[in-house]
């Protein structure tokens, strides 16, 4: 089987293209710090154009009936699990993703795509009861039309599949702009499989190209009824601030930031709680918005947990992303790993206990554990997007509740418990989107709500309520003739 070529290039109009911006992207190898290739970058011209063809495709019809769809995403799948391994070799070279997470993220993605295959039937008329008994009333479902997807580099192949298969699914048409870190595996990869697998031209369309140059004309563009963003809050903010201010308002979802506590109760399983936060913590070096952000543990469980979690860390493998064992691999580029180097030092400067220090290497950043944390301390309130853990200790039960929900975030949580119940009744009162009981705070299931409260974002991805952000509804009255 051939492997792709021309993942340098944009896709428009079902056209593999050089862009014709006068500036390029680097795309390196987080680990080896080796350029991948250069990229001419997409400019404004070529947004035009990709808007354009996607509206084209769109108005014509390309992608009904439904069973055009559904015939391309079976396709996809197959496509999918045929270059499997050419992907995770992408996801681990391009993104610094471990083995284990490259193989996590593709399943994500198929995850979603097999959900995505209910969307075509479900795009209906509805016939519903009329206050007119002369009238007989409608409801129906159509599609948006252009869709604009922005994705980031931390999870790029299943959160840009997540927007674009579900849009298209829905008989949207598509225009995604990649990460810059992350071109292939959240942009140009994802139109080979597409094309692949039989999209009709313009269908999906690929730009990959600077934030600087194209980040705002792409958001405020007059052609896409909708913005579908994940990223940082404050990246967010300004996309959202741009689409609803543009000549026309645009419709949102809003995948940010968080800060999620895992929290331990004082009946906690000690070995259970110290696996949750080892893996709900640096599994992809923490650079998830999932990521357990900080741990919250009852005080007379304190000690005798930070021994265990101490003891294990040391266990973890960390380095290479293309080894078997490895946990922690790189973080993304130098420009993170300075930010990490700044949040560590402001934390020990501000007299945070730093209890573990695994050393800085490269772009390798090792586990840092600090103790003796004030929960107002930026550590324990900003997403590090890293490696690095606050633990905070909890007076009783209502403490621990108190210090889970003092943050301006609130997507994802998770709660330790040997009573069930008891992990319930916690886990109703968090001021978040989505709470884990006896598991770790990254999840994320195809067919159940995604997404959080507060600055972490608006809507919900996944399963029907993507659906329902992806489609409109059109309430239409006719006579009753009978």
């Amino acid at each position: 089987m051939y492997v792709y070529v021309n993942l340098d290039q944009q896709f428009i109009a079902g056209e593999w293209i050089s862009g014709h911006s006068v500036k390029t992207i680097k795309n390196t190898n987080p680990y080896t710090q080796d350029i991948i290739f250069e990229l001419k970058a997409a400019n404004t011209d070529d947004v035009d154009s990709a808007y354009r063809a996607a509206l084209e495709a769109f108005q014509s019809g390309v992608l009904q009936p439904a069973e055009t769809r559904q015939n391309m995403i079976q396709n996809l799948i197959q496509v999918i699990q045929t270059r499997r391994d050419e992907i995770i070799d992408w996801l681990i070279q391009e993104s610094g993703s471990t083995r284990l997470k490259a193989n996590i993220e593709v399943d994500a993605a198929l995850g979603i795509i097999q959900e995505s295959l209910s969307f075509p039937d479900q795009v209906l008329t509805e016939q519903i009861p009329s206050q007119d008994p002369s009238r007989n009333s409608y409801v129906v479902r159509k599609p948006l039309g252009v869709i604009a997807v922005i994705s980031p580099w931390n999870f790029p192949f299943h959160l840009s599949m997540r927007s674009v298969v579900t849009a298209i699914a829905c008989g949207n048409t598509v225009v995604l702009k990649p990460a810059s870190d992350t071109p292939v595996t959240g942009g140009t990869l994802l139109g080979k499989l597409f094309e692949e697998a039989g999209i009709p031209a313009g269908a999906l369309n690929v730009v990959a190209g600077s934030g600087s140059e194209i980040g705002d004309y792409f958001t405020e563009h007059p052609t896409p009824k909708m913005i579908s963003f994940t990223g940082s809050t404050e990246v967010g903010q300004g996309v959202g601030a741009k689409a609803l201010s543009s000549s026309y308002i645009k419709r949102l979802a809003l995948e940010l930031g968080g800060n999620a506590p895992l929290v331990i109760l004082d009946d906690a399983d000690l070995d259970l709680a110290v696996e949750l936060t080892v893996m709900g913590r640096f599994m992809h070096q923490g650079q998830i918005c999932m990521s357990t952000n900080r741990v919250i543990v009852d005080a007379s469980i304190h000690d005798a947990y930070l021994d265990k979690l101490l003891a294990r860390v040391k266990t973890i493998p960390v380095g290479d992303p293309n080894l078997p064992d490895t946990i922690i691999g790189p973080i993304i580029n130098q420009g993170q790993v300075n930010k990490h180097r700044e949040i560590i030092q402001h934390a020990k400067d501000l007299g945070a206990e730093l209890v573990y220090e695994g050393g800085i290497e490269g772009n390798v950043v090792a586990p840092h554990i600090f103790t003796h944390v004030d929960p107002y301390f930026p550590i324990a309130q900003e997403e590090s997007f890293g490696p690095i853990l606050p633990i905070l200790k909890a007076n009783d039960e209502q403490h621990a509740l108190d210090l889970a929900n003092n943050t301006r975030f609130g997507l994802s949580s998770a709660v330790c418990t040997s009573n069930i119940e008891r992990g319930r009744a916690f886990a109703y009162n968090i001021d978040a989107g989505m709470t884990h009981i006896n598991s770790i705070s990254v999840a994320d299931h195809a067919n159940a709500p995604f997404g959080g409260e507060k600055n972490s974002g608006l809507g919900r991805f996944n399963g029907r309520w993507i659906f329902e952000e992806f489609t409109r509804t059109h309430w239409m009255t006719t006579p009753n003739e009978g």
